[in-house]
């Protein structure tokens, strides 16, 4: 197996044995004397020769060359990579879908056509770019869900299979066992610490994050969006309806006080719906983001760099479902952001199904596609030209015209070629819907006057000659200068 890391191997050395956190998740430790792999930040003492020593740039990779997980670290539970983090285009599209279950039921052969190259190729890929074959990486990643399910929950052994994406629980049994070198069963009697418990089907995950974290920014990007019926924020809780197969359900997200995490509650979801649900949280939230490089790559610009410094933990706030992004963003154009959640707020309750929760604001599920095809949308306050466009996204949706999974290019391509979408919108909906890092809106006003200073706007073609520089990471140069152009206003600066 080969050991493909974008490490000089002296830094390698250094963050083990400093066990430096900046690194936690970056790369891992396998130590050849013991057959375990571990987190750079692993406590055990005392630190292996370096000798006994291998990295790798991924879990996968690490099992998939024979090492097991570390009990004492838990592999599982280190702070995501981001998926685009030197890989090539094609690898960063089939992380994305592995991490949503593309994998879980398709054969390889199947999941390679999808992604659009023959599946030797794909592999071919992978094994460069992240160190592992696509199916040890989604392998891995249902046994590290499985992992945390065993140790953060007390859901049933045969539920935790299912949540897993394991199709029996014999199969669940014998990949752990292969895995840990241990039954499931016996690790669940020796966890050190009891889960929390919610109320009935309550399911409780910690996610954790690379720190620092600026969730009060976070925070009220997303409450001053949330939309009227579907999700609430508070002082310190974010909670909303998601749309599941099986029905609906709640989940709320909220820090945990003294660790770089968030804690994830969600109820009334089968075990099957963890996973994506998990998954789905972290992007919404950005946790897979790595601060150290962000600011490595955007802080030799000097209008940035002092915005780093302010605001280190920014985050690109997602969403949890690419056509609501879609519509709220066909709402806000030219209206305010109160303006845009008072106009969803309206379409939800003429449009969006209703459901009872036991969380007091959270009674109705965001509008499918063919029900916003099929609605009278009069009486709302909306233009015709924007009935126009939401009717004909709808109707795109519906068809597959235009399709969220495919590569944020594709999506862009597809979404400008509707009526009343122009590229502000399709980059809006590429920024936070599919998490693309480097999305930019050239043509947003503020970002053209804090691009320029606080005067007179940059023109368009300006300011993409000054944002060359910014990428892969154009998108939070986006967000910081959003998040600068707040601070001003608040401030009551001009």
């Amino acid at each position: 197996m080969q050991e493909m890391l974008p490490f000089d191997p002296t830094v390698l050395e250094r963050a083990r044995r400093s066990r430096d956190p900046r690194f936690d998740g970056k790369f891992f430790i396998a130590v050849t004397s013991t057959g375990i792999y571990c987190r750079p930040i692993c406590p055990a003492s005392p630190s292996p020769r370096r000798g006994n020593v291998r990295y790798f740039v991924s879990a996968a990779a690490a099992a998939e060359a024979g090492f097991r997980p570390c009990l004492r670290c838990r592999p599982e539970a280190a702070p995501g990579t981001p998926a685009w983090l030197g890989t090539s285009a094609v690898v960063r599209r089939a992380l994305r879908l592995i991490n949503e279950g593309a994998l879980d039921e398709a054969s390889v052969g199947e999941f390679a056509t999808r992604v659009g190259v023959g599946a030797r190729h794909l592999d071919r890929l992978f094994l460069q770019h992240v160190g592992a074959s696509p199916l040890a990486v989604a392998q891995t990643r249902r046994l590290h869900f499985a992992k945390r399910l065993i140790d953060e929950s007390d859901l049933p052994m045969t539920q935790i299979a299912l949540a897993a994406g394991f199709g029996s629980l014999r199969r669940f049994n014998d990949a752990f066992q292969k895995a840990y070198h241990r039954p499931p069963r016996e690790l669940r009697r020796e966890r050190r610490e009891p889960p929390a418990r919610g109320a009935g089907d309550e399911v409780t995950l910690t996610l954790t994050y690379r720190p620092p974290y600026d969730w009060n920014h976070l925070r009220d990007f997303l409450a001053l969006r949330a939309t009227p019926g579907v999700e609430r924020m508070d002082e310190q809780t974010y909670a909303r309806l998601i749309r599941i197969d099986a029905g609906h359900a709640v989940i709320q997200v909220q820090p945990v006080p003294g660790k770089d995490a968030l804690q994830l509650r969600v109820t009334g979801a089968p075990p099957g719906a963890l996973f994506q649900i998990a998954t789905a949280a972290r992007r919404v939230f950005d946790l897979s983001a790595d601060p150290t490089l962000l600011t490595a790559g955007l802080g030799s610009d000097p209008l940035l760099r002092p915005l780093l410094r302010r605001r280190p933990g920014i985050r690109i706030p997602g969403t949890w479902d690419a056509f609501e992004c879609a519509v709220r963003a066909v709402l806000g154009q030219q209206v305010t952001v109160a303006g845009a959640r008072t106009l969803a707020g309206r379409l939800v309750e003429r449009t969006g199904e209703a459901v009872a929760t036991a969380v007091a604001g959270l009674e109705r599920l965001f509008p499918t596609p063919q029900a916003v095809a099929a609605a009278n949308l009069d009486g709302l306050g909306l233009t015709g030209a924007r009935i126009s466009a939401l009717k004909a996204l709808a109707v795109a949706v519906g068809e597959g015209r235009v399709a969220f999974d495919r590569p944020a290019e594709d999506v862009i391509a597809s979404l400008v070629e509707l009526p009343g979408i122009g590229e502000w919108t399709a980059q809006y909906i590429a920024l936070r819907a599919l998490g693309e890092p480097d999305a930019f809106l050239v043509a947003d006003l503020v970002v053209r006057r804090m691009a320029a200073g606080g005067g007179a706007p940059l023109m368009a073609k300006e300011l993409e000659q000054r944002a060359e520089a910014w990428r892969p990471w154009r998108g939070y140069a986006v967000m910081h200068l959003w998040c600068a152009a707040s601070d001003r206003q608040h401030r009551g600066e001009k």
